[in-house]
């Protein structure tokens, strides 16, 4: 399977490297992707039936929709969903995808979470009830600093090359613990509004953001529009996002400057200007902060991955 994945993947122009693990073997599987995003894709197609996947996703909008419930997956965010019968995801055009899948058998769950599934998420508990279970999709959420880190461990794992089998099974369980559970109901009913509405005000924010990359809105406009204290905004961004506003602007303009690179339209200056930079050399070093290389070889680098051709 990890072979026709890996052929499934590259067919389309994207780059996919096991990081540990075989699905039909050991019950879990560690997976990078990398899809360019100069059209839309059917991710769909790799998932497997009988299971749960847990999507981590760095970079790029992807959407999974069952049992007429749409989850969209934003940057630096994640979701977990039981593929089943009929179940449709796509990635969008626009951006680069780059996201980790950590895809559990129903055995590998039933072994390290037996019998008692009454605090188990339905999309979750649902593995354990009929033959052939629908669809399931968890609503996304946003990944806090400390999962941040676990995601980026997970590309470069901390330990020798021996220990990597011992590691990356006590990472697979520590994202069922991260994920799989109901918060408990007293936090529930205390947070879950508060919850909601800073989510709302939040994805507001970042719609407003997106909208001009040039001139993105003041702090103090903003506030105004979502209906809250510019002090209070901050603090609720970074809250939800682990990043401040800046920092968040920061990685879109970055973000779509490296789509220009690598589509061609704009060199260097052109990309830098096109997204809000007026000093060349502070753009270049931020770009090399974000993508580990320097804006004029970006393409390059992409072109030996494989995500321009």
């Amino acid at each position: 399977m990890p072979l026709a994945e890996a052929t499934l993947w590259r067919g389309m122009g994207a780059t996919w490297r096991q990081l540990f693990g075989d699905f039909r073997r050991l019950g879990v599987s560690f997976e990078w992707h990398e899809l360019p995003g100069d059209r839309e894709v059917d991710w769909g197609l790799s998932f497997h039936p009988d299971s749960v996947e847990l999507c981590l996703n760095l970079s790029g909008t992807g959407t999974i929709e069952a049992a007429g419930q749409q989850t969209r997956l934003e940057s630096w965010s994640a979701a977990f969903y039981r593929p089943g019968n009929g179940i449709l995801a796509q990635r969008i055009r626009g951006s680069v995808h780059q996201f980790v899948t950590v895809e559990y058998s129903k055995e590998f769950l039933q072994r390290h979470l037996g019998t008692d599934t009454e605090n188990l998420h339905p999309v979750v508990r649902g593995l354990w009830g009929e033959a052939n279970p629908r669809a399931e999709v968890s609503p996304a959420e946003l990944l806090n600093n400390r999962q941040r880190d676990l995601v980026g461990s997970l590309r470069q794992p901390p330990v020798l090359a021996a220990a990597q089998a011992i590691w990356f099974t006590a990472k697979a369980t520590e994202l069922l613990g991260e994920f799989f559970f109901l918060p408990e109901p007293e936090d529930e009913l205390f947070c879950h509004r508060h919850q909601r509405i800073s989510h709302d005000r939040v994805t507001q924010v970042v719609e407003l953001l997106r909208r001009d990359l040039l001139n993105p809105p003041t702090l103090q406009q903003i506030s105004q529009q979502v209906g809250c204290s510019p002090f209070y905004l901050s603090r609720m961004f970074s809250k939800e996002r682990g990043q401040t506003i800046p920092q968040f602007v920061r990685q879109l303009r970055l973000e779509r400057a490296a789509d220009l690179l690598r589509e061609g339209t704009h060199n260097v200056t052109e990309a830098a200007f096109a997204v809000g930079y007026s000093s060349l050399s502070h753009f270049s070093q931020a770009f090399h902060q974000q993508f580990g290389c320097c804006p004029g070889l970006f393409p390059v680098t992409q072109r030996r991955t494989g995500q321009l051709r």
